[in-house]
C-alpha cells in the first residue's frame, strides 16, 4: 500500500498520514544498526512514509548525519523535519537556546549535516523561557523569507506560547506527545490547534513501545535504553497499565491486527490534522506502522478505548521531574 497525505495548518504543507520518527536510529532504544536503519529509510520512501523526523540533538548530530547520507538523490522524494532549540556542548545536552543568533547558525549546521539547501519544517524543540516566543518566531520567519525554511512548528509548546508564535509567523505544526495513553492535550491544546488551524504531530504514538503488547518491565531493559527510567514502566505502575491495555489487545485480535496498529488507527480517526510519527530503525515494524492506515475502526471500538484508557487510568507521571520540567503546561 502507498499511504494517502495529510494536510498540517493552512500554510500548503502536505505530508504523508504516518512519519516516521528517526531518533532512535541513533539513540534512545538500545544499539543503533546503521545497515539496518538506512534500508529503513529507504523502505518508507517506497511505502510513501516520507515525513522523516529528526533533530539536532538526536545523537547529538548523528541522526541528521544519517538521513543525509541516506537520502542522497532522494531528497525530493520526503518531507524532512528537524528541531532547534538545545545548547549543545562537548556531546552534551547544556539546556535551551533559542536566541535568533543560535537558530540561524543551528540551522546552517542542519542544512549540511542533511546535505539539503533547505529545511521542510522547522521546530522549536523545547520553549525556551529566556527567549520570547515572538523573538523565536520572528527568526524563524526570516528563515523562511531566505528560502532556508519552508513551514515553521512548535515542540511541547503550551496555549499561550502557541498563540503568540502564531501571531508573529504562522505555526503549520505542533509536535507533541499524544498517544492512546498519553491525553494531556485534549482539554486545551487541541481545542487551540483547531481553531488557529494548526496540525498535530504526535510523538511516541505507541506509548514509547507500552502498546505495542511487547514489553517488560523498565528493570528488564538495558541501562541505556530510556524506558529503563520511564515511570509507567515501573513497579506497581507497570502492572497497573498492562491491564488498562488489554482493551487494545482484545480489539487488535477481532481485526487480526497488532496492538500497536490499533493505537496507531485510534489516532488516525481522531481527526485528519493528526500525523502520527512512531519511531523505528527496523522495516518489519515500519511496514507494521503504516498498514495501520488501512485498519477501520468504528464508534463503539474508539468509545471502548478511550474509556479503558482515560487519563485516570493510567498509573505514573509522563516523565521524571526533570524532563517534565521542560514541556510548556
Amino acid at each position: 500500500m502507498t499511504l494517502n497525505t495529510r494536510k498540517l495548518g493552512g500554510q500548503g504543507l502536505v505530508v504523508s498520514a504516518i512519519g516516521l520518527g528517526c531518533m532512535g536510529m541513533s539513540q534512545s532504544y538500545g544499539p543503533a544498526d546503521e545497515p539496518e536503519s538506512i534500508a529503513t529509510l529507504h523502505r518508507s520512501i517506497e511505502l510513501g512514509c516520507t515525513f522523516l523526523d529528526t533533530a539536532e540533538v538526536y545523537g547529538p548530530f548523528t541522526n541528521e548525519d544519517l538521513l543525509g547520507r541516506a537520502l542522497a538523490g532522494k531528497r525530493d522524494q520526503v518531507v524532512i523535519a528537524t528541531k532547534f532549540g538545545f545548547k549543545i556542548e562537548d556531546g552534551k545536552n547544556r539546556g535551551t537556546d533559542s536566541r535568533p543568533e543560535h537558530i540561524r547558525e543551528v540551522v546552517e549546521a542542519s542544512l549540511k549535516r542533511l546535505r539539503t539547501d533547505h529545511i521542510d519544517l522547522l521546530y522549536q524543540h523545547r520553549v525556551d523561557r529566556n527567549v520570547p516566543i515572538e523573538d523565536v518566531a520572528g527568526a524563524v520567519g526570516d528563515l523562511v523569507k531566505q528560502g532556508k525554511v519552508r513551514f515553521f512548528g512548535l515542540s511541547e509548546a503550551g496555549v499561550t506560547n502557541i498563540r503568540k508564535a502564531h501571531a508573529v509567523h504562522p505555526v503549520s505544526a505542533l509536535q507533541s506527545e499524544y498517544s492512546l495513553w498519553e491525553r494531556n492535550l485534549e482539554r486545551d491544546v487541541i481545542p487551540c490547534l483547531r481553531e488557529l488551524g494548526i496540525g498535530l504531530v504526535p510523538f511516541s504514538p505507541l506509548g514509547r513501545g507500552f502498546l505495542t503488547g511487547e514489553v517488560k518491565r523498565a528493570e528488564e531493559y538495558p541501562a541505556d535504553d530510556f524506558r529503563r527510567n520511564d515511570p509507567r514502566y515501573q513497579g506497581e505502575n507497570f502492572t497497573a497499565n498492562v491491564t488498562a491495555a488489554q482493551v487494545v489487545r482484545d480489539i487488535a485480535e477481532t481485526k487480526s491486527a497488532k496492538p500497536g496498529q490499533i493505537a496507531l488507527a485510534w489516532i488516525l480517526h481522531k481527526g485528519e490534522d493528526f500525523v502520527p510519527i512512531p519511531g523505528t530503525k527496523r522495516r518489519q515494524y515500519l511496514e507494521e506502522n503504516v498498514a495501520a492506515a488501512s485498519i477501520a475502526l468504528d464508534t463503539a471500538q474508539m468509545k471502548a478505548l478511550d474509556e479503558a484508557l482515560s487519563p485516570d487510568r493510567i498509573a505514573g507521571p509522563r516523565y521524571g521531574e526533570a524532563m517534565m520540567a521542560m514541556v510548556d503546561r
